[in-house]
């Protein structure tokens, strides 16, 4: 379990198209294998430490005659971002993948102040 420290506690979320390959038979869609995209997500404003980051997937375009393979995950977690992965596999045809996400962490106050 993480414990949160800090009385300010920030929280921000958000949605993005991670890519649309159907426009333009892009490798999630015509390709086969392993395959990836990675998108990076700048928080408006940073956090203490880093946060805990929840991913998902709010939209998922997909063809229907292969099999359905998806990894979606937050990586490299820092203060002031994250990136934002999908990975699919195989014969699987993904035309589209929207993902929403939420930081939740500890924000810096007036009261904190570092010597060096």
């Amino acid at each position: 379990m993480k414990r949160l420290s800090h009385h300010l506690i920030g929280a921000e979320q958000g949605s993005l198209v991670l890519f649309s390959d159907f426009e333009d038979n892009g490798p999630m869609w015509t390709g086969e294998g392993p395959r990836e995209v990675r998108r990076t997500v700048q928080f408006s404003e940073a956090f203490r430490a880093a946060p805990m980051v929840t991913v998902g997937i709010s939209m998922w375009d997909t063809g229907g005659d292969t099999n359905q393979r998806a990894d979606l995950q937050a990586e490299a977690v820092t203060a002031e971002r994250f990136e934002l992965v999908f990975r699919t596999w195989g014969d699987s045809r993904v035309a589209r993948i929207r993902a929403d996400w939420m930081a939740l962490g500890e924000l810096a106050g007036g009261d904190d102040w570092q010597l060096y």
